[in-house]
């Protein structure tokens, strides 16, 4: 795991190179919706690329990670069906629906039933690397996801330049972002995990949140401001000074919201002295997010160091998955 988590700069310059040589047919279009299926360590790169792009898509993308898609999906839909082993049920599902509605269909995959679903079927389809958790390879995953909104007219901005520029910081900044991490790790083992964000960014919090659970072997939860305000605040009445705040924090983020930020952890104060701001670095919207993914992934890891357990096993979804396979 280690290994996997320091080549995420040089991962996201690998993925770059894939999705320059991806080779996909006409567009077509015009597109009146963009659906990302997907689950998991598959599906968490459509949910930061559609929080990303959100401000210059030409129409909505949204993602579901279940075995079915939203009725609207037809003739005029995009839906970009991802898994890194190819062979994810639920998506599965939700892609042989999108081809019987008629949607144009693009997947990422690393092989398994849906590449070999994308070549009998000539659909578009962009191949990443295999033989690692998904979760390790958000890197190519995510990049590709640019690729396809790009090519499909969804966007127009080419994304490619900041994208590499980002894993050129993450690489020369890894010395400082381990020790950030480190100490964050110290300050957050023993007690329960909350994160918190701007809506806008809630995507990277829902990364880190995985991260922990799957690498650390930690139960914790997120919630987005402002919707958290109108709801999940309360709830800290039964907050107890076991629990650790993390907010990941962006100068980008709406003053209004940024106003709440600070007036919650009057709120939080009240229960816990565990509360951490923890800033985005970068010249760039994607650059700051994948800081905090690379730094996110980094406290997963040493977390687990420090409990003695294995970033990489998981095996109670592999005894799910294989339960799963015995029902027909």
């Amino acid at each position: 795991m280690y290994e996997l988590i320091d080549a995420f700069p040089q991962q996201l310059k690998e993925a770059l190179e894939i999705g320059r040589k991806a080779q996909l047919k006409a567009p077509d279009g015009p597109y009146t919706n963009v659906v990302v299926t997907g689950l998991g360590g598959s599906g968490i790169g459509g949910r930061i690329a559609a929080q990303l792009v959100a401000g210059e898509a030409i129409c909505p993308i949204e993602v579901y990670s279940n075995y079915y898609l939203p009725a609207y999906v037809g003739k005029g839909s995009l839906v970009i069906a991802c898994s890194y082993s190819g062979n994810t049920e639920e998506t599965i599902a939700a892609m042989e629906q999108a081809l019987a509605k008629g949607a144009r269909v693009c997947v990422v995959t690393s092989g398994g039933k849906m590449l070999e679903m994308a070549k009998a079927k000539g659909l578009d389809h962009i191949v990443i690397p295999g033989g690692n958790p998904p979760r390790t390879m958000l890197a190519y995953s995510l990049t590709q996801q640019f690729f396809v909104l790009k090519h499909y007219g969804i966007i127009q901005s080419d994304l490619v330049p900041a994208i590499s520029a980002a894993a050129d910081m993450l690489a020369a900044d890894k010395a400082s972002i381990q020790a950030a991490a480190k100490e964050l790790t110290e300050k957050l083992f023993g007690k329960r995990l909350v994160i918190y964000s701007e809506a806008s960014t809630e995507a990277v919090s829902i990364r880190f949140r995985q991260q922990v659970n799957e690498n650390s072997k930690e139960l914790c939860w997120h919630h987005a401001i402002p919707e958290m305000n109108h709801n999940e605040l309360v709830g800290w009445a039964g907050g107890k000074d076991d629990i650790a705040v993390v907010i990941f924090r962006h100068k980008a983020d709406h003053e209004r919201s940024q106003i709440r930020m600070e007036i919650n952890k009057e709120v939080f104060r009240k229960y816990t002295p565990h509360i951490h701001d923890i800033w985005s670095q970068g010249d760039s919207a994607i650059a700051r997010q994948l800081y905090l993914i690379n730094l996110g992934d980094w406290v997963s890891y040493y977390w687990a160091e420090k409990k003695g357990v294995d970033p990489t096993e998981i095996a109670v979804i592999n005894m799910l998955k294989g339960k799963l396979a015995e029902v027909k």
